[in-house]
C-alpha cells in the first residue's frame, strides 16, 4: 500500500472512530455538534460498509457474484435481536418475561432455542458461527458440485427467497412479519440513551476498521492472490494443481461472518430487524453498493455503502416515489459507463495521468529525446501485443 493512501486511511479512521463522535458529545448549543440522529445515522452506515466488504471479498476479488448476503446478514440481525428481546424482561408491554409476539401468539413457554440467548458470550458467538456454519454448509454443497457463474448467483438469490418466506412465518417464533423491535437496553445500558448510542458508534467504526485491515491483510497475502487468479480464470488456477473450491469457500465463510456482525450492529442502532431485510431485494442492494463503489478496491464498497444510503436518506425524505428509480438508474448507469465503479475509475485516471506526467517530466529540456522516446514506444510494444 503506498504510504500516501496509508495515511489517508489512517487519517479517515480518526474521522470516523475520534473525530464525530467527539463533536456529538460537544454541549447542545455549540455550532459544531453533530445530533445524536445524525451520528445514528452514519452508525447505520458504517454497518453496512462492513457488509459490503465482505461481498467485494466474495464478488470483486474472487468473481463470485451472491444475491443472498441478506440472509447472513439478517442470521448476525435476529442472534442479536433475540438477546436483546430476551433483556426486555417484564418492561415489555404485557409485563410478561416472554416476548410481547409470543404473548399474541398465545406461545406460554420461551422456545427451547431461544433459552441460550439469555447469555452475552453466547450471544456474541452465535452472532459470528451462525453466519459462518450456514455459509459453510451452503458453500460446501455448491462449491464442491463446482456449481459457478450465474448458477451460483440464481441459487444464491432462491436461497434469499427461501429464507425470507421462512422467517414471515409466526411458527418459527421470531416475530413473522413484524420481526422483532422494542429494545430496552444492551448488555445493561439504556438504549435511548445519547451516550449508549455513541458507543454503539464508536464500536461499530472500529468494526469497520478491524474488517477493512482484516481484508486487506486477505487480499495481500499469498491466498489474496490465489482468489484473484480464480477470478480471472477459475480453469486455469484448477490445472495449476489448486483447489479453488477450497479457497471459494474460505472468503465465502470470511464474507458472511462480516455480514453476521454488520448485522448484529445495525440491530440496536435502528432499533429493529424485520424479515425484510433477509429477501431478495436488499440482497441486490447490497451488490449495487459494491458495483457503484467498485468492486475489487475495498475503499470502493465502504464508499458505495455510505453513498449510496446517504442517497437514499435524502431522496427518500423529500422525493420518496423517485428512490426506486434513480437506484435502478444509478446501477444501469454504472454498469454501461464506470464498470470499474467511482474508486476503481478514479485510480484509473490518475494511475494514467501519473504515467503521461512521468513521461513528460523525465525529458525536461531535451524535446528531441521525449520525440524520439514516444515513437520509439509503438514499435517496442507492438511484438507484445502481437504475443498474446
Amino acid at each position: 500500500m503506498r504510504s500516501l493512501e496509508r495515511w489517508g486511511l489512517l487519517g479517515l479512521a480518526v474521522v470516523l472512530v475520534v473525530a464525530l463522535p467527539t463533536l456529538n458529545a460537544l454541549p447542545a448549543g455549540s455550532p459544531l455538534r453533530i445530533s445524536d440522529f445524525t451520528l445514528n445515522l452514519f452508525g447505520k452506515f458504517l454497518a453496512y460498509a462492513i457488509l459490503a466488504l465482505g461481498i467485494d471479498l466474495i464478488w470483486g476479488y474472487t468473481g463470485v457474484l451472491s444475491l443472498g448476503h441478506g440472509v447472513f446478514f439478517g442470521l448476525g440481525a435476529y442472534a442479536m435481536g433475540m438477546h436483546l428481546m430476551l433483556e426486555i424482561g417484564t418492561r415489555s408491554v404485557y409485563r410478561n418475561v416472554l416476548p410481547d409476539f409470543m404473548v399474541w401468539n398465545q406461545v406460554t413457554e420461551l422456545p427451547l432455542f431461544w433459552k441460550p440467548f439469555y447469555s452475552v458470550p453466547f450471544t456474541l458467538l452465535a452472532v459470528l458461527a451462525v453466519p459462518a456454519l450456514f455459509a459453510f454448509a451452503f458453500g460446501y454443497l455448491t462449491f464442491r458440485s463446482r456449481i459457478r457463474g450465474v448458477y451460483f448467483s440464481i441459487i444464491t438469490q432462491a436461497l434469499a427467497l427461501s429464507t425470507w418466506l421462512m422467517f414471515n412465518r409466526n411458527a418459527m417464533n421470531l416475530g413473522g412479519t413484524n420481526g422483532l423491535s422494542g429494545f430496552k437496553s444492551i448488555f445493561g445500558f439504556t438504549l435511548n440513551s445519547a451516550a449508549t448510542q455513541r458507543g454503539l458508534y464508536v464500536a461499530t467504526a472500529l468494526c469497520l476498521c478491524g474488517a477493512f485491515v482484516l481484508c486487506r491483510a486477505i487480499v495481500g497475502s499469498p491466498a489474496g492472490r490465489v482468489l484473484i487468479a480464480i477470478r480471472d480464470s477459475e480453469t486455469r488456477v484448477l490445472f495449476s494443481g489448486y483447489s479453488p473450491a477450497a479457497f471459494k469457500l474460505f472468503v465465502f465463510v470470511v464474507s458472511a461472518v462480516l455480514a453476521g456482525v454488520a448485522g448484529a450492529l445495525y440491530v440496536p442502532q435502528v432499533g429493529i430487524i424485520t424479515p425484510a431485510k433477509i429477501g431478495v431485494l436488499p440482497s441486490i442492494e447490497m451488490i449495487i453498493w459494491v458495483a457503484v463503489g467498485g468492486r475489487g478496491t475495498l475503499l470502493g464498497p465502504v464508499a458505495g455503502a455510505l453513498g449510496v444510503n446517504w442517497l437514499q436518506s435524502v431522496l427518500t425524505t423529500h422525493y420518496p416515489d423517485l428512490w426506486l428509480l434513480v437506484l435502478g438508474g444509478l446501477f444501469v448507469a454504472v454498469v454501461l459507463f464506470i464498470p470499474d465503479g467511482l474508486v476503481g475509475t478514479a485510480r484509473k485516471l490518475l494511475r494514467r495521468s501519473g504515467i503521461r506526467r512521468g513521461v513528460s517530466t523525465r525529458f525536461v529540456g531535451r524535446p528531441d529525446e521525449a520525440r524520439r522516446a514516444e515513437e520509439a514506444k509503438p514499435r517496442t510494444e507492438a511484438p507484445h501485443v502481437q504475443a498474446r
